[in-house]
């Protein structure tokens, strides 16, 4: 090297770790999830020697399922900024309404013949349809809030479903309801295939149809949906179809897993599907998340709920520690909302 030469030197990168921690919190609505399973799964394999076993993963899967399906519907609201609180209430009164429009002595089945059974699906599907329609209704012509539309919606479905019973329990059901909900092919729950297979359907329409985009562009921003020209009412009135939809599919495999249509069977779930969302990441203010935050909220709850059940703990604590833990996910959601805001600004 001759004394002309001059050598220049690479400064370090003083903004990589910057970066790296701007990352971490940017994602960490996704990352706290993944983070909460894996602790979890941790904790009971070596808490219950029988937890982390083949035969247990598939209990998991099965007891995840109506959840599941009933999930895929909300995500689609909640990515919206909207909630629906009816979604148990449907799922309850659209599977009562199947067994009831089966049994031979419906006051809809004037001869006093059994209704053929897919003649009393498709007559659930659309009563769980026109009761998304009416909540749809109330919010985007109406402009009742989605919280209070829902509410009022859950005592109606509620009030419909006493109607329908009356007090009884009802068992039959068609016979593709029964297969569907109760059966097995090839040692795989019926009712499992049908949640991977709806969740699956709801991922691509979020992630690769323009209703999917303008779903995230409602929930993301929706003044600005507004003003490219996007009917935003339409996409919200259509998420509330859906969810009531995707909450009457599974009502109606619910009953066939339970073996029974009776009053409130289903209002565990509001609580279950929300928190399966909520938990999984996806955002309580819309545009941030998906169905594949909702996957992984539906293992938490399920991998939580299913463990408890293997260890010796006090069942009134289960409660208690179920609600400690949608807690901890609102705080991370809200808290996560806020880091997007001061990175915005």
């Amino acid at each position: 090297m001759t004394s002309g030469e001059s050598v220049t030197v690479a400064a370090p990168d003083r903004k990589r770790p910057h970066r790296l921690a701007a990352m971490l919190r940017s994602q960490m609505r996704n990352i706290a999830p993944f983070l909460t399973l894996i602790c979890l799964f941790g904790f009971f394999a070596a808490a219950s020697p029988s937890f982390a076993t083949l035969d247990n993963f598939g209990n998991i899967l099965t007891q995840i399922s109506v959840t599941g399906i009933i999930a895929v519907g909300l995500t689609f609201v909640i990515l919206c900024a909207e909630i629906d609180l009816s979604i148990a209430a449907i799922a309850n009164v659209t599977g009562i309404a199947v067994a009831y429009f089966t049994l031979q002595e419906s006051y809809v089945n004037i001869a006093n013949v059994p209704m053929p059974g897919w003649a009393a699906i498709l007559l659930a599907l659309a009563l769980c349809a026109l009761l998304g329609l009416v909540n749809a209704f109330g919010l985007t012509v109406i402009g009742i809030p989605s919280f209070i539309m829902t509410l009022a919606m859950m005592q109606i479905a509620a009030g419909i479903s006493a109607l329908l019973v009356r007090g009884q329990i009802a068992y039959k059901v068609p016979p593709l309801v029964t297969t569907l909900g109760s059966t097995s092919i090839g040692g795989i729950p019926w009712i499992v295939i049908v949640a991977a297979l709806m969740l699956l359907g709801g991922h691509l329409v979020l992630t690769y149809t323009r209703f999917g985009r303008y779903v995230y562009m409602v929930g993301g921003n929706r003044e600005a949906a507004e003003y490219s020209g996007l009917n935003v009412k339409l996409i919200l009135g259509s998420v509330m179809v859906i969810s009531a939809v995707c909450a009457g599919i599974g009502g109606m495999l619910g009953v066939a897993h339970f073996g029974s249509a009776q009053q409130n069977e289903f209002d565990t779930y509001l609580l279950d599907s929300i928190a399966a969302v909520v938990v999984g990441g996806t955002s309580l203010f819309g545009g941030r998340g998906g169905i594949g935050n909702t996957i992984v909220g539906l293992f938490v709850l399920g991998v939580l709920n299913n463990g408890l059940d293997h260890v010796n703990i006090d069942s009134f604590l289960k409660i208690l520690i179920r609600g400690l833990i949608l807690l901890a996910a609102l705080v991370i959601n809200v808290y996560a909302q806020r880091l997007r805001e001061r990175t915005a600004d």
